[in-house]
């Protein structure tokens, strides 16, 4: 198997264990190629935390759940230092914490303080956290898949923009499908009578980490033209110049996106092309992941709320006002 198919494989399998959400699991692998986080947006019960898994599973992974909650240390997640003793006398030596993972689950990450968002901020960007003066690099394979909640807002601390930049991409996870959901029943009825039979647990052979580093090395070849390379940039400068283009936009779009955006769309754009088995990036490619890339980077003004306009809505009307190179 190519290392395409390998990936295509590891998508199908994480496919299986979590019905009806397609997209997002295609966007999830395409932040693990990207080498990027992605934070998962939705209500309660619609799989994030079993996508996580599933991933997890099928990847020679060590996954960590970190549950949030407003009385979090940072410590509690970056680990510290301890005193021990060995048979040198008592030494104090770095433990490290749940942070220290290959795929993280930060759940409900808009529970978390300031100080705890601070240190998972060092953490995604600089890939390395400092304790008591002393760096500590973070695994080779790192990914943060972040959740949060939109509707409930009591104890929550919203992330401040700086951390959103962040997150590669932003996905809103929906309802699945009446015929998805019904599969969904099947498969947890299936799972919970193997467990109650004392089954043994179907044995996965996990995708060696390798596979995913010779996969990022083949998104990092894939061409890039100059037309494209202006497309990027034109879509990015839109959303901070929007009077340029649309009335309408300029009345919505208060903070455009930064310049980190426009470098996230172009790995994820290649990302999106590799996985479709091509060897360049064309216009099809950077708009099939426009949305999630630029919907947390954008800040919409009073008139967008008044007007009932969201991102998604705002990104639809950049990409018909951006020109198409041919």
């Amino acid at each position: 198997m190519t290392t395409r198919d390998q990936i295509t494989h590891l998508e199908a399998c994480v496919s299986a264990q979590v019905l009806g959400q397609v997209a997002p699991i295609r966007h999830i692998l395409l932040g693990l190629l990207a080498n990027g986080h992605v934070l998962l947006e939705s209500l309660p019960g619609l799989a994030k935390t079993r996508t996580v898994k599933a991933l997890a599973r099928h990847l020679d992974a060590r996954m960590s759940r970190i549950q949030f909650t407003p009385d979090l240390l940072p410590s509690d997640i970056t680990g510290g230092e301890i005193l021990q003793q060995t048979e040198h006398g008592n030494q104090v030596r770095f433990q490290a914490g749940p942070l220290f993972g290959n795929v993280i689950l930060a759940d409900e990450i808009n529970r978390a303080p300031a100080k705890v968002q601070a240190a998972l901020l060092e953490a995604m960007e600089e890939r390395q956290i400092t304790v008591a003066g002393q760096t500590h690099a973070m695994p080779g394979l790192f990914m943060v898949l972040a959740t949060q909640n939109p509707i409930e807002q009591e104890g929550t601390y919203p992330l401040p923009e700086a951390q959103m930049d962040r997150f590669l991409m932003k996905l809103l996870i929906q309802y699945p499908r009446v015929e998805d959901e019904t599969q969904v029943l099947r498969l947890v009825r299936g799972e919970e009578q193997r467990q109650q039979g004392g089954a043994a647990a179907e044995a996965v052979e996990p995708l060696p980490q390798e596979v995913v580093f010779a996969a990022r090395r083949e998104v990092g070849g894939v061409h890039v033209s100059e037309a494209i390379d202006r497309y990027l940039i034109d879509l990015i400068n839109a959303t901070r110049r929007p009077a340029d283009y649309d009335a309408d936009l300029a009345r919505w779009i208060r903070v455009g996106a930064s310049p980190r955006g426009g470098i996230s769309l172009d790995r994820v754009a290649r990302a999106h092309a590799w996985l479709e088995g091509n060897d360049f990036v064309s216009p099809d490619d950077v708009r099939a992941v426009v949305h999630p890339v630029l919907r947390h980077r954008l800040l919409l003004s009073y008139d967008a709320v008044a007007d009932g306009v969201g991102a998604d809505q705002v990104i639809d009307r950049l990409l018909d006002s951006v020109a198409i190179p041919a």
